[in-house]
């Protein structure tokens, strides 16, 4: 019975309103991401329904001749008001996983049902009640489809308690318009089974929730000092080469990872199929030795709670020496993502940490004399920046190159003196150090070597208690 649920299709459409100042080319943008993140939670999207306004609705977001428009393609194109509803679903359920296939073109028939309706903003409660009501569907707004995948891919414990206060915030606000769906269980009743005297089912949910964020965040507080440890433990054994992808979803980060470290990341064509930090080794290994670390993808309009949420996890891009914002190279309004992902850096302090600018994907721009052209207009518009396609060996040795450069332009070269009786300590110079040359004579050892100057500073002091 499990498996029939699973295998269910479940059909979507996609409902926005144009405002005044927002271009064709952004909003189009926006609704072809909207479409993805469907696409990501397992629905097809058959249909799109679009309108301008001066604002929104107050009422249900929409205007009442769209919301009639919906209602009855979603009833079934006749339209016939005698055709009994549906019964309004309630729109905190929990999604089911389903499969994927219809173009996004195809006309509706009459056997396939329309399960949500998607939304390219954040609506109040109220409005996504009267929403529901008047289309007969399940309505679900922007954020809470991200907050939905979210839960889904989370991972680690940190992630899945950041993402569970993020999702109990929106919940929390949402709880009298679902009691209004509910009937007479939302309403007051006298106090039983731990509810206060006159303490109605929705205040005594909201007390729930806010014991339980409360709960969370000294989870958190806790995981976010375990981990803290960790870095610096990380930090004072390697050094403090450290390299974190930033960048919007989607963008190929973990395939450079892959591509970058040897490692088996999570790779796949889904927006945020990673949402936990992962942290490997550049390979080939390098004096200084390079940590790499993915982060989770940014999105245009990502909740605010979300962004509060994973700040722990977005301190691996701040505790970093060098960020590498990953840019979608074919995507043609990959000038959108560069602001989405540059106004997520300066919310979590990060725009003074240098950054180099990969342009990711060029493989996927036409043949190559389109290539060659992309190529040619990023490196003029940005100049310093890469232009390659992780999955090219020839472009990740490039960028592994510019990524030892920049940590090894600030190595001295000095010369170390092991005497015979200190050679022990040979492996930490050849661990720690680049040995350039090598002598020797009676009283012991000779090491050109080029390093940090910590790291020099560190040998020269175990090399004095040695003596």
């Amino acid at each position: 019975m499990q498996k029939e649920v699973k295998d269910k299709p479940q059909y979507a459409i996609v409902a926005s309103v144009q405002l005044p100042g927002v271009s064709d080319v952004e909003f189009e943008a926006s609704l072809t991401e909207l479409r993805e993140l469907a696409k990501t939670l397992g629905f097809t999207v058959v249909r799109t329904f679009t309108q301008k306004r001066s604002g929104f609705d107050s009422t249900a977001y929409l205007g009442v001749g769209k919301r009639q428009e919906i209602r009855h393609f979603v009833m079934g194109d006749s339209g016939d008001e005698t055709e009994p509803d549906r019964e309004p679903m309630n729109p905190l359920y929990r999604l089911s996983t389903v499969v994927e296939g219809m173009d996004d073109a195809a006309e509706r028939v009459s056997d396939v049902p329309i399960d949500v309706i998607f939304v390219d903003h954040e609506i109040s409660p109220s409005q996504a009640r009267h929403l529901e009501n008047e289309v007969g569907c399940q309505v679900m707004d922007r954020t809470m489809v991200i907050l939905e995948i979210f839960h889904r891919n989370a991972r680690s414990p940190a992630a899945r308690a950041q993402v569970e206060i993020a999702r109990l915030g929106y919940l929390a606000p949402r709880l009298r318009e679902a009691a209004k769906l509910a009937g007479p269980q939302g309403r007051q009743r006298s106090g039983v089974g731990g509810r206060g005297a006159g303490e109605s089912n929705t205040e005594l949910d909201k007390r729930k929730i806010r014991d339980r964020i409360a709960e969370l965040q000294k989870e958190i507080t806790a995981m976010d000092a375990d981990r803290k440890t960790q870095r610096a433990r990380r930090q004072a054994h390697q050094g403090l080469a450290s390299v974190a992808l930033v960048g919007y979803t989607n963008a190929g980060k973990s395939t450079l990872m892959r591509a970058l470290t040897g490692s088996e990341v999570l790779v796949a064509n889904k927006l945020f199929a990673t949402l936990d930090t992962t942290v490997r080794t550049l390979y080939p290994e390098s004096i200084p030795r390079v940590l790499v670390s993915d982060t989770v993808g940014f999105i245009k309009n990502l909740p605010h709670g979300l962004v509060a949420s994973f700040k722990s996890t977005l301190e691996e891009a701040l505790d970093a020496s060098l960020l590498l914002h990953v840019i979608d190279a074919s995507d043609p309004g990959f000038e959108r993502q560069i602001e989405t992902t540059e106004e997520v850096l300066k919310e979590i302090d990060a725009l003074e940490v240098p950054r180099l600018r990969i342009f990711n994907k060029i493989d996927h721009v036409g043949d190559a004399a389109a290539q060659a052209e992309r190529e040619a207009a990023l490196r003029a518009a940005y100049p310093g920046c890469i232009v390659m396609s992780a999955r090219r060996p020839d472009d990740v040795a490039k960028l592994h190159k510019a990524i030892l450069a920049f940590f090894q332009k600030d190595l001295v070269e000095a010369e170390l003196f092991l005497p015979w009786s200190a050679q022990q300590l040979r492996g930490d110079v050849f661990a720690r150090c680049e040995v350039l040359a090598e002598r020797a004579d009676d009283e012991g050892a000779f090491f050109r070597v080029r390093c940090e100057q910590a790291v020099l500073d560190s040998l020269r002091e175990q090399l004095a208690q040695a003596r």
